[in-house]
């Protein structure tokens, strides 16, 4: 047993604050098996199953399990995505620490998911704004979101659940859906323009520049300056 106490990173730690107490959980790609460790550790799981891609992130979740003592609460299993997961082993599923459009592809390979009734627990690390409005493709749509700040960049944690939802704004896409409370939605708002503002000045000098694509660039980033302008107004934050 270790003597000093797992501590997770502030990223890992936000997705591990949305996990309900007694959750059957399933981390997919979990990588050093941090998360369901600690979940264990504190009594919030009695039970999880850890899975990745390939076997040496694996054999470290197998160590960090050993060296916190939960080894024989875990299943551990190599597959892609939820391969190896059947329906209803887990009610609470994680998929974070990976691009937008593999988190999508995982999705896509396990149509069983919005019939389930499992809660996603989503954590692009970049194309969030991919992410968001396709969900609703796998019968799956935004139940809440949170903001975490992370040596030094702004991570979404989305919550998905099944369900239809309503089509997303282009400034909902791209910056989230329901964060307006949150104390990180400016400086988040602010770097999705910044984003969309150098993708258009990158496209239009392009040698084969699309001035349709460069406009709806433009158009979004113009979209979030209003939002950010009305969220400014509204809290008194305006300069």
């Amino acid at each position: 047993m270790a003597d000093r106490e797992l501590h997770l990173q502030p990223r890992l730690q936000c997705i591990a604050d949305c996990v309900a107490q007694g959750a059957r959980l399933a981390d997919v790609g979990t990588d050093h098996a941090y998360l369901p460790v600690w979940l264990l550790r504190v009594g919030r799981i009695a039970h999880a199953i850890a899975s990745d891609i390939n076997e040496g992130p694996l054999a470290h979740a197998r160590r960090t399990a050993e060296e916190y003592s939960v080894a024989e609460r875990m299943d551990f299993r190599l597959c892609a995505g939820l391969d190896a997961i059947l329906p209803g082993e887990a009610d609470t599923i994680v998929i974070a620490g990976m691009g937008g459009e593999t988190i999508l592809s995982i999705l896509e390979a396990a149509p069983w998911l919005s019939a389930s009734g499992a809660t996603l627990l989503l954590q692009p690390m970049t194309k969030a704004e991919l992410l968001r409005p396709r969900l609703s493709g796998f019968g799956l749509c935004v139940a809440s979101e949170r903001l975490v700040l992370d040596k030094g960049t702004i991570y979404a944690v989305l919550e998905a659940r099944a369900g239809e939802g309503t089509p997303l704004s282009s400034a909902e896409a791209w910056c989230g859906v329901g964060l307006e409370r949150d104390p990180l939605y400016g400086a988040y708002a602010r770097d999705r323009i910044g984003k969309l503002e150098k993708a258009a000045v990158g496209m239009r000098r392009g040698k084969n520049a699309d001035s349709a694509a460069v406009a709806s660039l433009e158009a979004d980033a113009e979209a979030l300056r209003q939002k950010v302008r009305e969220w400014e107004h509204a809290n008194g934050t305006g300069r």
